[in-house]
């Protein structure tokens, strides 16, 4: 059953469906479901599919590809010396079909670009030379090397520059889709359960199919992460590796990025890292951004906004956390510590990153999606005048003059707001109000689990937001 992905689905119908030839790139992250979706939609009209041979020589990529059109129905032994000669036998094969569109799939694309190969060349060859002329052709490309499709196909400087018709990108699944995905495999889990999970996995489908029916989510995630044969357990540098050539530059912006909650700026992550500020960087960045690991936002610093990376990722986050260096040995240890002050600390962070992920889901609490802001955190260093330096979870800066000052606060049950929580929140409340000069309404607004208790200092709170309200559909 396919969740989600409406939109993405109705895009690729679109191609399929339209008068011209159509060049689709799917793009997206490692595990996110790319394949699926292109084959749950596409079902047996497919023409021609083929995908990529992981590590294989340009030999055996080009043997492998005469093997799929010998699979589709091609009678050829033939196997081609050059990708030039590949593209050729794909188009004799689809000279021979009667089908009124011909579906051509390729996935694991970035595979089949072994070095000197010139496979990015054969394929330009293939589309500006004959294909796009025609008016039946359906090219779908993807894989899992986003920076090779943004790179090499996306902006591409030659042959192939403009010449993809439609970009569709995967991003992870929200709450509900999760929840949705869950519900598909019978997994009972409270949505409490289901906000931890993501917390810890993210929204992306793979890891969630790896949860086992029958079992507790501690149980579920040392299986996954902390038992040595667990599929998670390795799955951190793998994911870079597959989706990066050269991952080195990659990991090194993550783990800066990953010891500063509130994020970074592009010169801040050239002293964190090390990395030369050029091109090369910006490159890292945008492939980051566009794999949903790091999100880029414009926050008020010093009175002037700046760009500021901040790492979002739910799985990358939680490996850094507790798994790096294997410096856990205990195959049980989120049972054994599920009530223990090193789960509850993690919770606090992870909850924040979640709610930066369903930034819509919020505004549609508030009953502001309809209107135009910026969301980001915000800190400011201590003044002998105003006192200590704040630092506040998130912000939404309104276009109607109103600021909401948003602190989530994760907990197993009603949040009580006692007497250093009120002085804390008042705190920032008064120096965010003597930075804006008292220009904007501030509302003092809390994203908990279960809400607030109507008791203690509880009314410096304007507005209350629960996770049920996270778990909406946009």
């Amino acid at each position: 059953m396919l969740i989600g992905r409406k939109k993405q689905k109705n895009e690729l119908l679109a191609a399929y469906n339209s008068q011209q030839s159509e060049f689709v790139a799917v793009y997206g992250r490692r595990r996110i479901g790319k394949t699926f979706l292109i084959r749950q939609t596409m079902g047996m009209n497919m023409t021609f599919s083929h995908a990529g041979i992981a590590n294989g020589t340009m030999q055996e990529q080009l043997f492998g590809w005469c093997a799929s059109l010998r699979d589709a129905g091609f009678q050829t032994t033939k196997t081609p010396k050059n990708w030039l000669e590949a593209f050729e036998l794909l188009k004799d094969f689809i000279r021979i079909r009667t089908e009124k569109r011909k579906v051509i799939f390729i996935d694991e694309m970035p595979w089949m670009d072994t070095p000197r190969s010139k496979f990015v060349n054969a394929l330009e060859f293939f589309w500006n030379g004959w294909a796009s002329g025609r008016d039946d052709i359906l090219l779908i490309v993807c894989g899992s090397a986003t920076s090779w499709i943004i790179n090499k196909i996306f902006k591409n400087h030659g042959g192939l520059h403009n010449r993809v018709t439609r970009q569709i990108y995967l991003e992870p699944f929200t709450l509900a889709e999760c929840e949705e995905y869950a519900q598909s495999k019978n997994l009972v889990l409270s949505r409490y359960d289901l906000l931890e999970a993501y917390m810890a996995v993210g929204g992306v489908p793979y890891y969630w199919s790896q949860m086992e029916r029958g079992k507790s989510l501690a149980q579920n995630i040392d299986e996954l992460f902390f038992s040595p044969s667990g599929k998670l357990h390795y799955e951190y540098n793998e994911l870079y590796r597959s989706l990066f050539h050269n991952p080195d530059n990659y990991l090194s912006v993550i783990q800066s990025l990953a010891r500063k909650k509130s994020g970074l700026t592009r010169d801040e992550i050239v002293r964190e890292s090390h990395i030369a500020n050029n091109g090369n960087l910006t490159q890292v960045l945008d492939d980051l951004v566009h794999c949903s690991f790091i999100r880029s936002f414009n926050a008020d610093t010093r009175k002037q906004y700046k760009k500021v990376y901040q790492l979002i990722d739910n799985f990358t986050l939680f490996h850094l956390h507790f798994m790096v260096d294997n410096k856990i040995s205990d195959s049980e240890f989120w049972e054994h510590n599920y009530n223990s002050s090193i789960r509850l600390a993690w919770t606090g962070l992870a909850f924040e990153r979640v709610c930066f992920q369903h930034i819509p889901q919020i505004k549609k609490a508030l009953g502001i999606n309809g209107i135009s802001s910026n969301v980001y955190p915000w800190r400011i260093a201590a003044d002998d005048n105003l006192g200590s330096g704040v630092q506040i979870d998130m912000l939404i800066d309104r276009a109607d003059n109103t600021i909401n000052l948003c602190e989530m606060k994760f907990a197993d049950r009603e949040f009580y707001v006692d007497k250093d929580c009120d002085q804390n929140l008042r705190h920032k409340f008064h120096r965010l109000a003597e930075y804006t000069k008292h220009r904007k309404t501030l509302q003092i607004t809390l994203i908990t689990t279960y809400g607030i208790e109507q008791r203690g200092y509880w009314n410096v709170v304007q507005n209350t937001i629960t996770m049920e309200e996270l778990f909406s559909k946009e």
